[in-house]
């Protein structure tokens, strides 16, 4: 006996509606929900493979405790008694702000992840926390926060509209698209063409999207700030800088320009190896367009100059007239996001609050860079970290130096990891918390519905019961929160921690003269929430104190979760629309144009655009697979081989100069330590670069990824120490950094796999990663 169910796909940031096939309690298939109002039927390897991933057999079904050195399976109150013990010995003994949080990317996928972080972080009472941001969008987060007073208010490119559309560091028609929610980005570019619109890549590798566009630049990695700053310097120079209505909005416009005096096309072209000519040309197109926009990803943010990149992207969207209009860079408006407010100026954003404590770098956001978490463990002396809590993460293999980070994790008092898999991280944790499969877990996307490129929402209820015995996410995470506050025997009730957070957001709601509950009774609020669990009633309180919502009766016909489930395949809540100045939180009440921290990092990119051409040598660049997300889904035995592997690209003439050649080895080497690695020669890189992509090395002893193993591949972040960071974003310089090959020779056949450090967990293997893939 079959049936279906509907879910939407957590497996990457396009969200595409899934229809999945039942049978005997597990799924059996999945294809496209042709009737799903974002994705319309539009499905990726990946989302084809669902089944296989939910029913994986190395997912752990149970928590495991570690006794005697080793992780042995046990019951969920044993499990969150050790949390109680473990966390509260080293509380008790060093305070709160020993204890670390690492946030893996995964979290941003699930209703886990999106409500209860923030509380956990509360709970622990500690400033030591680290996601996957700083190994990824972070600067993006930084110049928006700087431009818009609001780090999270991130422009979009408006695909279903636009004429003219620049990707820079981006690969969408492999990644499916990244800060950027847009389901069938194949199509919305075939689309984009249709119309008579066109395509530019900028990008050093002639990527898949690449190969489409209209007109393709490779520029040397990591110089895009220069390139970008030059076509601002040509707008201006040239009179092309227009931006129409939103003119009285902005701020700083002299102050750019100033900037952008001395970034000349002829002044940066041998800098950035890109003709002066070409940029001239791809402002004066940019400039042209009826409507253009200008997205950048990962290979534009992972750099050392990466917030002023992201800067310059919305700076030139600014200038030109296609910030916060149709067809330009627009801003979402999630369902369960803050009701819009009247326009008025806002506290702004500002960093460095508190400082790592070793090598004193600033926080960004409320974390602090991944980059330092080793040190922080490792480094002797008053703070130092003894024990972390990682949620859904794999920093072993997604931070910079993770063979350090790897000896640091065995030298903790104690750690917890929630995760399915023990991966290459989660192999030394005393305690593992494994989630259900996301066929027993209700979706709704928090994140990405604020990063969309056309408003609706959807919400998926779990497609399969849980097992008996077994808790859903939430209530792992709330029982957490309650082990680490040392309320976490078997009497708690998890109720409690979803009950405090309705309370807080109703105490605030009831008290803002601006809110649709202004001066009403919280309890009588709350009574009036519906939903099975906690989190549905989260839910349903954010959804009707959101933009679209009923407001507890001031809008009959407004959004409740009710009328969500009577939605299945979602509610279009229509195209994105303008909302400055409502978005707006700077001190000004404008768009800051030349925010101070902004103003004073460009004196550190004239100095390497005035040091001309960079040393003769390698540069490498990160890639992204189609079939693999990060460290994710190297288990899964129909997303592995073909051209999902872990090899170095690179140019015949740096081939046939090293003495390369197609399917020999090379050894790499960088700041942190040197990998060997399979030679692929393509001419698709330019001249100059290499390529490995991010989130392989599954070979750790006691890991038991069955398929992983037979392909581990090398994790390419153990080339970097940790050193290399954009400094206004604390985010690792993971693309364009320098490398040296050279030939190595075949290493005899072994099975011999890398040991777990002395005192660390064995386990069995992960694919719950965190971190970045290069788009490149």
């Amino acid at each position: 006996m079959t049936r279906t169910a509907l879910r939407i796909c957590p497996l990457c940031e396009a969200t595409c509606g899934l229809e999945l096939t039942i049978g005997d309690g597990r799924v059996t298939h999945a294809r496209g929900d042709g009737a799903d109002v974002f994705s319309a039927g539009f499905i990726c390897p990946k989302g084809a493979s669902f089944g296989a991933l939910d029913n994986d057999p190395d997912r752990l079904r149970g928590p495991l405790v570690r006794k005697d050195g080793q992780l042995v399976e046990t019951g969920w109150a044993e499990a969150f008694a050790a949390v109680a013990e473990g966390m509260g010995a080293v509380v008790g003994a060093h305070g709160g702000e020993a204890v670390g949080v690492f946030l893996g990317n995964p979290n941003v996928h699930t209703v886990a992840g999106g409500l209860y972080p923030g509380q956990l972080i509360a709970a622990l009472r500690t400033r030591a926390v680290f996601t996957a941001s700083t190994l990824d969008q972070m600067p993006k987060h930084v110049s928006s926060g700087l431009l818009f007073g609001d780090p999270n208010a991130i422009p979009v490119p408006d695909l279903d509209r636009t004429d003219h559309l620049v990707l820079i560091g981006a690969n969408p028609l492999v990644s499916n698209g990244s800060l950027a929610t847009a389901a069938d980005f194949p199509g919305k570019l075939k689309a984009l063409r249709r119309r008579g619109g066109r395509l530019v890549v900028i990008d050093p590798h002639r990527t898949r999207t690449a190969r489409v566009a209209d007109r393709h630049i490779a520029p040397r990695p990591g110089t895009d700030a220069a390139l970008l700053l030059a076509m601002v310097n040509v707008l201006f120079a040239e009179g092309l800088a227009d931006p129409g209505a939103l003119a009285p909005h902005l701020s700083g416009v002299d102050r750019v320009r100033g900037l952008a005096a001395d970034f000349t096309p002829d002044r940066v072209a041998g800098y950035c190896d890109v003709p002066a000519a070409e940029i001239r040309t791809l402002a004066r197109e940019l400039a042209a367009a009826p409507r253009a926009v200008v997205y950048g990803r990962l290979g534009s943010t992972a750099v050392e100059f990466g917030t002023l990149a992201s800067w310059l992207v919305d700076v030139l969207n600014a200038l030109t007239g296609n910030l916060d209009r149709p067809g330009g860079a627009m801003f979402p408006l999630a369902a369960t996001a803050r009701r819009p407010r009247p326009p008025r100026p806002g506290k702004g954003f500002a960093t460095g609050r508190w400082h790592s404590r070793v090598s004193g770098r600033p926080e960004v956001k409320g974390e602090l860079p991944a980059g330092v978490l080793a040190e922080e463990i490792d480094t002797p002396g008053d703070g130092r970290l003894r024990a972390l809590v990682v949620v859904a993460g794999n920093p072993v293999l997604s931070a910079p130096d993770g063979r350090r980070l790897d000896r640091a994790l065995s030298g903790l008092d104690f750690m917890v990891s929630v995760d399915p898999y023990l991966n290459e991280t989660a192999r030394h944790a005393h305690v593992v918390l494994p989630p259900p499969p996301p066929s027993r877990s209700a979706h709704f996307d928090f994140a990405f519905s604020t990063l969309a490129v056309r408003n609706t929402v959807r919400y998926s209820p779990p497609a399969v019961p849980l097992e008996d015995g077994t808790p859903d996410e939430p209530e792992i995470m709330a029982r957490l929160i309650l082990a680490v506050l040392g309320q976490g025997g078997p009497q708690a009730d998890p109720a409690v921690v979803d009950a405090q957070a309705v309370r807080r957001r109703l105490d605030r709601e009831t008290a803002d003269p601006d809110s649709p509950v202004h001066g009403r009774d919280p309890g009588e609020l709350a009574d009036a929430l519906t939903g099975r669990t906690g989190y549905e009633r989260r839910l349903d309180l954010m959804l009707r104190l959101g933009p679209y919502g009923d407001g507890f009766g001031a809008d009959p016909e407004g959004l409740t979760l009710a009328r969500l489930a009577q939605h299945p395949h979602g509610i279009d809540l229509g195209p994105l629309r303008p909302r400055i100045p409502e978005v707006l939180r700077t001190a000004s009440g404008a768009v800051e144009l030349a925010p101070e921290p902004v103003v004073a990092d460009v004196p550190r990119l004239r100095a390497a655009v005035d040091a001309g051409e960079r040393q003769p040598g390698l540069v490498l660049i990160g890639r992204r697979h189609l079939r693999s997300n990060n460290s994710w889904m190297h288990n899964v035995p129909a997303l592995v081989g073909g051209s999902n592997r872990c090899t170095v690209q690179i140019h015949p003439d740096d081939a046939a100069r090293l003495g390369l050649a197609d399917g020999s080895l090379a050894r790499i080497k960088g700041d942190g330590g040197e990998i060997t690695v399979p030679v692929e020669v393509t001419d698709a890189l330019r001249a100059g670069v290499v390529s490995v992509p991010h989130g392989w090395g599954h070979d750790r002893d006691g890991t038991r990824l069955a398929t992983a193993a037979l392909e581990p591949g090398v994790n390419v972040n153990d080339l970097l120490d940790g050193t290399r960071m954009d400094p206004l974003s604390g985010t690792a310089v993971l693309n364009g950094f320098p490398v040296r090959l050279e030939p190595a020779p075949k290493p005899p056949r072994t099975t011999a796999r890398i040991p777990v450090p002395a005192d660390g967990a064995a386990g069995a293997g992960g694919t719950g990663g965190a971190g970045s893939s290069a788009e490149g």
